[in-house]
């Protein structure tokens, strides 16, 4: 994969299509001794041997490059505090090891190269990559920044960014810059109370993306969409170059959701009489403690996230087994209804991405959040909607998609399930 100039000066997407490993903040919160990011050529050569060609991540361009957080180059990673997310995705974090962002940084792309890698370069900083770091000096950095000059800042971060990789001839190895991970599901532009799910977006998206095109004519520029609203997709921002979407269905995991309490996306939680629900009792581990007692270190550290503690509650101390067990039960009435919702999505972004004359890229995926230590969507049923993801998207033209967003080192199924992605990935890149 490699960008070139359309006839209008545009920047645009060639070659094979992108076959994505989600590799998040991950890439330097699960790097110390051990862990699943400590050596990142081993992490690049099973990348590339389970078929990807394409690893999307946190880049850290606000901590790095915005000059607005004291000592960028001293943080120390850590996690949230003893059990609290060891057994959440993403939050399995022990840390306790320095972290010099900008060398590890430019390590990645050198070492991408070295496997004929792209990179999709993104931020997680307004929805979780604070919370990792020693103190909260990052998060109160992102926090300070006006509600309508966070955009616009995180874009001079990521021009920036670029223009560290241009000089070391490593710019070659961007697929595409995102001004942010899910725009429209993080505090990088602050709820207006008004209506609709995508217009407030609009104003300080198109001058975010416009300044990036401006820096960066030769590097595609995009935003990702978390919740796709077919009927609203009009409203949002122009001026990308890719429409980049994420598909999480819920479905029977939203019916499991609301048994247990929670909710996800822009779904509120039930409001039930009494927390935990019966059924999440009847699914909790033996060992679980008192809901009140189960918090983190530092209270800060969930203003990071953005995350309620009762999801963590809930992903740290479920039994696995009975989680799994009840989406088994319930799966069937949903079965249908998932995937009728899945082609709406993927026909609308499909239409969406024609109209605006760019690829479509589906960045996440598929059914939802689960436990850590759950099988639900790497089993025989998650694995089959996963493919019925990928094919689809790619009748309808998609230039890129995720297996799902649990294919990637730090989750268990990188190492149960190398022969499937090998399978279905060799259907994305057509090798």
């Amino acid at each position: 994969m490699t960008t070139m100039p359309r006839s209008d000066g545009s920047a645009q997407l060639t070659g094979d299509r992108l076959a994505i490993t989600l590799w998040d903040f991950s890439w330097y919160t699960q790097a110390g001794p051990g862990e699943p990011f400590a050596d990142l050529d081993l992490a690049f050569a099973q990348a590339v041997d389970r078929g990807f060609n394409t690893v999307r991540i946190c880049a850290m361009p606000f901590l790095l490059f915005s000059g607005r957080v004291t000592d960028p180059d001293a943080v120390t990673v850590r996690g949230l505090g003893g059990d609290f997310g060891q057994r959440t995705r993403w939050y399995d974090v022990r840390g306790g090891y320095p972290l010099d962002g900008l060398r590890r940084l430019t390590e990645l792309f050198a070492a991408a190269a070295r496997h004929d890698c792209r990179v999709i370069v993104s931020s997680w900083e307004y929805q979780q990559s604070a919370c990792f770091a020693h103190t909260d000096h990052w998060h109160r950095a992102l926090a300070a920044v006006p509600g309508p000059q966070r955009a616009g800042v995180m874009a001079a971060s990521l021009a920036a960014l670029l223009d560290h990789l241009a000089e070391r001839g490593l710019a070659d190895r961007v697929a595409y810059v995102e001004v942010h991970n899910e725009v429209d599901n993080c505090d990088l532009v602050p709820g207006d109370g008004g209506s609709g799910h995508y217009a407030r977006l609009r104003g300080p998206l198109t001058e975010a993306v416009a300044l990036l095109r401006a820096r960066h004519p030769r590097t595609p520029v995009t935003y990702s969409v978390g919740e796709p609203w077919p009927l609203e997709l009009a409203d949002l921002p122009g001026g990308v170059q890719v429409a980049h979407f994420h598909f999480y269905v819920y479905g029977v995991l939203g019916a499991l959701y609301r048994a247990v309490g929670l909710g996800h996306g822009t779904e509120a939680a039930p409001r039930d009489a009494a927390w935990p629900t019966p059924e999440l009792t009847a699914m909790l581990r033996p060992d679980a403690p008192d809901f009140p007692d189960h918090q983190p270190d530092e209270p800060w550290r969930l203003a990071a996230t953005g995350i309620p503690r009762e999801l963590f509650y809930v992903h740290d101390w479920v039994d696995p087994d009975r989680w799994d067990l009840w989406l088994y039960e319930h799966y069937l009435p949903h079965r249908e209804a998932m995937r009728q919702t899945l082609d709406l999505w993927i026909d609308a972004v499909a239409g969406f991405a024609r109209d605006r004359g760019v690829p479509a890229v589906l960045g996440e995926g598929v059914i939802g959040y689960t436990p850590r230590l759950a099988r639900f969507e790497e089993d025989a049923v998650g694995r089959a909607l996963a493919e019925y993801v990928v094919d689809r998207c790619l009748r309808a033209g998609f230039r890129g998609t995720v297996l799902t967003s649990n294919a990637a080192p730090h989750h268990p199924m990188w190492h149960t399930d190398r022969d499937w992605m090998r399978r279905v990935n060799a259907r994305i890149t057509g090798r």
